[in-house]
């Protein structure tokens, strides 16, 4: 057969496979918005109800370390040199609405200034239930939050944050408002890219609301298993019975939902919150963001694999919409982006030879006017914002080539370290980017 025509299927394949996902997320997002409008016109914004009913639904809870305050929240920050940062993500919380909380800072064996200024926030704020544990060595992300949660923390629940993320006030309260469904047992958060003027923090931005944009119809079909580790909300009692953060993948707050799931999503749901907002900073850097979707991209994968008896798996435990649809697609995505950039690189050669470019004329259309979409039905931009991001919106089908990219190179990197993908050491370091620090929080009064 010949090459060109091979590429021009494959494109058109992967241009099909996305425009078919496209229309499906545009649907469920709106379904979602329509279920949440009626979630709170029914229920209001209520304090969670206890957790009775799943607990004689299920096995024996294991032993719990420190006794459990009901409506307590604990809020873990890991942290590893996060100077530029901290006080910033420290600030957020303290202007909660919601004042049930308690706030447990792991230093990973900070060698900056990380730990001194945590303590002087401390000071600075005796109201506020603020503790500092410190690891004598370096041990991790997921063994630095074992080690604190395991230890210290008391509360009902736990919400997780990035040193270098910020939590809207009214973060908490809409997050435990979920809780009142016994059925579920994680929230995952709607995390934006601070504003950026940057071609790297537009990028990331675009990014960050269409794809958690997708995360409205998993969580309506009951199929989403992926919960990133700023501001996802846990109950405390599950991740006791799961035992807490695995450490033997790259990201282990992706590993943290994909265990609780395999216990069955039927009775373990992990739903999405698109008003539970949080901020984090975007990578600041080419080689930064390389550096990052490297670590996302292997640590899924590893994830996958580990968690592969899920996919296409009859048992009535798990949902249909994840067994056959989520799971297969987020294995599909992967091979996709291996020849999805090479595909479009391709598909511009020959529509410039032949003179024919209605195909990419026609895919450029529609990344742009599913970015539009995307950015007009956020419920949660400005004015401004929206006016903004719409002028940006035009350049997102060259800004998404980028990325696709830097995706390839990750999957290649991936391909070539393959053997960690099923032989997984344990993981006892890591490293925090750098910072921008760039936004104020203002203080409460």
């Amino acid at each position: 057969m010949d090459f060109a025509l091979v590429v021009f299927w494959l494109f058109a394949g992967v241009s099909i496979l996305y425009i078919v996902h496209f229309g499906l997320y545009l649907v469920g997002a709106n379904l979602y918005d329509v279920w949440q409008q009626r979630r709170k016109g029914l229920a209001g914004v209520r304090q969670p109800v206890g957790y009775e009913a799943e607990c004689a639904a299920t096995a024996t809870w294991t032993r719990r370390a420190v006794p459990e305050v009901p409506g307590l929240v604990t809020i873990v920050i890991a942290a590893h040199n996060e100077e530029a940062v901290l006080v910033r993500t420290l600030e957020s919380v303290r202007r909660s609405a919601y004042r049930s909380f308690e706030v447990l800072v792991a230093d990973d064996a900070s060698s900056d200034l990380t730990g001194r200024l945590a303590r002087d926030y401390q000071v600075r704020h005796p109201e506020m239930d603020l503790r500092i544990v410190r690891m004598r060595k370096n041990v991790g992300k997921g063994a630095a939050l074992n080690s604190v949660l395991r230890r210290h923390a008391r509360g009902e629940f736990v919400m997780t944050l990035d040193a270098d993320s910020v939590i809207e006030p009214d973060a908490i309260t809409n997050a435990l408002s979920y809780f009142d469904d016994p059925y579920v047992a994680g929230v995952a958060a709607n995390v934006q890219i601070l504003e950026e003027s940057t071609v790297l923090g537009i990028l990331q931005r675009f990014e960050h609301m269409i794809g958690y944009r997708s995360k409205k119809l998993y969580s309506l079909l009951n199929c989403e298993f992926v919960v990133g580790g700023v501001a996802s909300t846990y109950r405390m009692r599950v991740l006791r019975k799961v035992g807490f953060y695995d450490t033997d993948t790259v990201t282990e707050d992706i590993g943290l939902s994909a265990k609780i799931t395999n216990l069955g999503n039927r009775r373990f749901r992990m739903v999405y919150g698109a008003d539970v907002v949080a901020k984090t900073e975007g990578v600041l850097t080419i080689r930064a963001l390389a550096k990052q979707r490297y670590r996302w991209k292997y640590g899924s994968i590893q994830n996958l694999i580990k968690y592969r008896g899920m996919m296409l798996n009859p048992n009535r435990r798990y949902t249909g919409t994840l067994t056959y649809y989520r799971m297969p697609m987020a294995l599909l995505s992967e091979f996709t982006l291996l020849i999805s950039p090479l595909a479009w690189t391709y598909a511009v050669y020959w529509s410039l030879v032949t003179q024919t470019p209605a195909l990419i004329l026609g895919a450029y259309a529609t990344i742009t006017a599913y970015t539009l979409l995307t950015v007009w039905m956020d419920e949660n931009l400005t004015v401004r914002e929206r006016t903004r991001l719409s002028i940006y919106a035009p350049t997102a089908y060259f800004l998404f080539y980028i990325m696709d990219l830097v995706q390839l190179a990750a999957a290649i990197r991936c391909i070539y370290r393959s053997r960690g993908l099923f032989r997984r050491p344990e993981i006892n370091t890591w490293n925090s980017p750098q910072r921008a620090g760039s936004m104020v929080v203002a203080h409460a009064t």
